[in-house]
C-alpha cells in the first residue's frame, strides 16, 4: 500500500522555493538563450552560462513540490512558461519540460530521498524509457545492468533512473495491483552510470539525449518509486493529481507549440519584405493572408482549448487524490490535439516560406526539423485520438493516458 499523504507543514524545504511569474522569467531569458542557440546546435549541449541561468531562474523546478524548493505551479503556467522558453529554442524548451517531468518522480519517493535529491539547487534526474531490462530485488534494494537510451538532458543531470521490470530471487516478476509485471524506477548519482554519445539527429540537437549503462549498479529500496499508482504521491497537492504522463504531454504540446507560435511570426515578418520572382509581396497576396489567418486560428484555438482543459481541471482537483479517467482522456486529447495543430502550422509556414525557409541559418530551417523530430516522439502518436475515442465511447480500460 502507498504510504498516505502528509501535510507539509511536516517537511522542511531544502531550498527556497522560486518566485515570481515563470513566463516572465522565461521571456527575460530568450535573448540569452537565442544567442547561444548556434552554440547547441554545432555542440549538441547547453552552454554552462546559459544553464546556470536556468537553474537561478527557477524553471527547471516548476513541478517540483515546493517542500523541496519547487514552485509547484499549476499546469496552464507551465505550458505558457514552456512555449516561451521553446520560441527561442527548441532543445532548451525540451530540456526544461524533461527536467520538470522528471521531477514529478519527486512525490513518488521516499521524502528523506526526495529531500536528498533536491538539497541542491541544481539537481536534475536524467533517464531514458522503459524496456526489458530487469533490476534483481536484493537485500536491502536492487541490482541492475542494462543500457537505456533518449535521455534527455544527461549531459546537464546529477542523478540517472533506471526504468526495470524487478525480478524477484525465485526469477519471478513482481506484479502491480493489475496483475501485470511492474515497472520500478530506480535512482542513482549520476556517477553510477556511463554515458554514451549515441544523439546525433536531424532535430533537437541540443537536447543531448544520449544513451548510458550501468553495470551491476546496487540500488537502496529508498531510492525507488513507481510512477504506476498515481494516487500514490505523498506529498498533497492539486498538481500531483494529475497524472505523470499526462503532464508530460503537456511538457510536449508546449515545446510544440513554442516552435509553431514562432515560425509563425518569421513568417509574418518575411512577408513584409518578400516579393517572390514574377509575384507581389508575400503579404499582398490572398492566398498567403489566408495561410497565416488559418494558422493562427489553429494555433490559437488549441492553445486556448488545452489552457481551459488544464484549468478546469486543476480547480476541481482533489489535493489527495487523482483525476478520473474522464479528465485524463481530456488532457490527452488536447494535447494531441496542440501537439499535431502545431505540426501542421510548421508545415504550412515551411511551404509558404519557399526558398526562404531551406537554407541553414534561416529562421525556419533549424525549428522545421526541430518540430519533425518532436513529431516522432511518443507524446505525438495519433494513437492517442484513437485511444481517447474508444474512452469516449465508454471502454474505460482502452487509454494510455
Amino acid at each position: 500500500m502507498p504510504a498516505a499523504p502528509i501535510g507539509r507543514d511536516h517537511l522542511v524545504a531544502q531550498v527556497a522555493p522560486p518566485v515570481g511569474d515563470p513566463v516572465a522569467k522565461a521571456s527575460a531569458l530568450g535573448e540569452a538563450i537565442r544567442t547561444a542557440a548556434d552554440e547547441i546546435e554545432l555542440t549538441r549541449r547547453i552552454p554552462e552560462t546559459l544553464l546556470a541561468k536556468l537553474h537561478a531562474s527557477g524553471l527547471l523546478r516548476l513541478l517540483l513540490p515546493r517542500v523541496y524548493g519547487g514552485s509547484e505551479v499549476d499546469p496552464a503556467t507551465y505550458l505558457a512558461a514552456t512555449i516561451e522558453i521553446a520560441r527561442h529554442d527548441a532543445s532548451i524548451g525540451w530540456n526544461l519540460f524533461v527536467a520538470n517531468s522528471s521531477a514529478l518522480i519527486a512525490p513518488h519517493i521516499p521524502q528523506e530521498t526526495a529531500a536528498e535529491i533536491f538539497a541542491d539547487p541544481r539537481a536534475l534526474i536524467a533517464w531514458g524509457p522503459p524496456n526489458a531490462s530487469r533490476a534483481r530485488a536484493v537485500a536491502g534494494g536492487y541490482r541492475v545492468s542494462g543500457r537505456w537510451g533518449f535521455a534527455s538532458g544527461c549531459r546537464q543531470a546529477t542523478w540517472i533512473g533506471v526504468h526495470a521490470h524487478v525480478e524477484e530471487a525465485d526469477g519471478s516478476l513482481r506484479l502491480n495491483a493489475a496483475g501485470r509485471p511492474t515497472i520500478r524506477t530506480l535512482l542513482s548519482p549520476i556517477s553510477g552510470a556511463t554515458l554514451i554519445d549515441t544523439w546525433n539527429p536531424i532535430g533537437l540537437k541540443g537536447t543531448a539525449s544520449d544513451g548510458y549503462a550501468v553495470d551491476d549498479l546496487f540500488v537502496p529500496e529508498a531510492r525507488s518509486g513507481t510512477r504506476e499508482t498515481p494516487e500514490g504521491h505523498n506529498i498533497p497537492g492539486k498538481l500531483f493529481a494529475f497524472t505523470m504522463q499526462g503532464l508530460y504531454a503537456v511538457g510536449v504540446s508546449g515545446v510544440a507549440l513554442g516552435i509553431a507560435r514562432e515560425m509563425l511570426a518569421e513568417l509574418v515578418r518575411l512577408a513584409a519584405i518578400k516579393t517572390p520572382r514574377g509575384q507581389s509581396r508575400l503579404a499582398d497576396q490572398g492566398l498567403v493572408q489566408a495561410e497565416v489567418a488559418r494558422a493562427e486560428a489553429r494555433l490559437g484555438s488549441a492553445e486556448a482549448y488545452l489552457r481551459a482543459v488544464l484549468t478546469d481541471i486543476y480547480i476541481r482537483a482533489d489535493e489527495r487524490g487523482v483525476i478520473g479517467i474522464a479528465d485524463r482522456a481530456a488532457v490527452r486529447l488536447a494535447c494531441a490535439n496542440a501537439i499535431h495543430g502545431a505540426i501542421e502550422v510548421a508545415d504550412t509556414v515551411y511551404k509558404t516560406a519557399g526558398v526562404s525557409a531551406i537554407f541553414p541559418g534561416s529562421p525556419f530551417e533549424r525549428r522545421f526539423r526541430d518540430m519533425h523530430t518532436l513529431s516522432q516522439q511518443i507524446q505525438s502518436r495519433t494513437s492517442h485520438f484513437e485511444s481517447v475515442g474508444r474512452i469516449l465511447l465508454g471502454d474505460e480500460d482502452a487509454a494510455f493516458l
